[in-house]
């Protein structure tokens, strides 16, 4: 299958639109990103620690009535989220003030108290200590700047320094843009979330490999081609490819989040965003810092008087 051919897009050419654009979105990223690192985010009780209680009821629950009943008795903020219809509710604590009692059986034992005709099940429990959610949002740092470093370091090696610059912006950009569109839905922050984003960042690189391959390929064939016109044709010529891969993942991606249900919902969503936004980035951010900083180290060449030929040279000693 094969939805386009021969064409002939100035992607390089947008690059003024799409820097700007991805301005706007990393920028609310990082004030996303600075809101979760002081805990102001939406936080998951993963990283907050506190306990999170999902109950299905027999018949549908008031929203109030749970909440000033758990309130009084744990004497702290519970958060109540309300799942197909009002029969089921998915209750969260905070981490703050009765730490001394088992969160979950006051909670059980509360509603039982509280609405003794309507019956219920406890569909899943999950609590999570202060101590536990502080390492885990430190390890989650971790495990992200080590992605990027390896991003660098395996493109640098595997084309050269200026790819690997290219690939770890587009990697960032994505985890970001993923940041922002969370942030801005106000969606919880977990550790599926943080799944999610290093699923696409992987995702995003092994994109950008195949566009760079193709570009590298390309430089070593044609030394005396204009950058810019060899990029283009370069993206042009795996695009169907990547329109292929992108919308086979993206349907995999949007038939978890459509029939996967309630629990997978968001990590769902971070995937369906995720492959719209590694794709984009790709073509529009990965391969235009590439194109910038080559002309740049080209310049810098001709300042020193080498031939126009010289700067193409050094690209049949890049890694095959």
């Amino acid at each position: 299958m094969q939805f386009v051919s021969n064409t002939k897009i100035d992607f390089t050419g947008k690059c003024k639109m799409s820097f700007a654009i991805s301005a706007v979105i990393t920028s609310i990223g990082l004030f996303g990103a600075l809101q979760i690192a002081t805990n102001k985010a939406n936080m998951g009780i993963d990283f907050s620690g506190g306990t999170s209680v999902q109950v299905a009821f027999s018949r549908p629950v008031g929203q109030e009535k749970v909440h000033k009943a758990l309130s009084a008795e744990l004497h702290k903020e519970v958060n109540l989220q309300e799942i197909s219809g009002g029969n089921r509710l998915l209750i969260k604590v905070g981490k703050s003030g009765t730490e001394s009692l088992n969160v979950a059986d006051t909670i059980t034992g509360r509603l039982r108290t509280e609405f003794p005709d309507n019956t219920f099940v406890v569909e899943s429990s999950n609590e999570v200590g202060p101590s536990i959610g502080d390492k885990l949002k430190k390890d989650t740092l971790q495990a992200v700047a080590l992605s990027m470093v390896g991003i660098i370091l395996y493109i640098a090696w595997r084309f050269d320094f200026n790819f690997g610059i290219g690939a770890v912006a587009a990697t960032l950009h994505d985890v970001l843009a993923m940041i922002a569109l969370f942030y801005l839905l106000d969606k919880e922050v977990n550790l599926l979330f943080i799944t999610a984003i290093l699923t696409i960042a992987g995702y995003s690189l092994t994109d950008t490999v195949v566009i760079f391959d193709r570009i590298r390929e390309n430089l070593n064939k044609s030394v005396l081609e204009a950058k810019g016109e060899l990029f283009n044709r370069s993206i042009n010529e795996v695009l169907p490819r990547t329109i292929i891969t992108s919308l086979t993942t993206f349907l995999a991606a949007i038939s978890l989040y459509l029939f996967g249900g309630e629990a997978i919902g968001d990590f769902a969503l971070a995937l369906v965003a995720g492959i719209v936004i590694a794709t984009y980035s790709s073509i529009f951010i990965a391969s235009p810092i590439v194109l910038q900083l080559e002309r740049r180290d080209e310049a810098k060449r001709q300042t020193r008087g080498e031939t126009p030929g010289a700067p193409e040279s050094d690209n049949t000693q890049r890694r095959t």
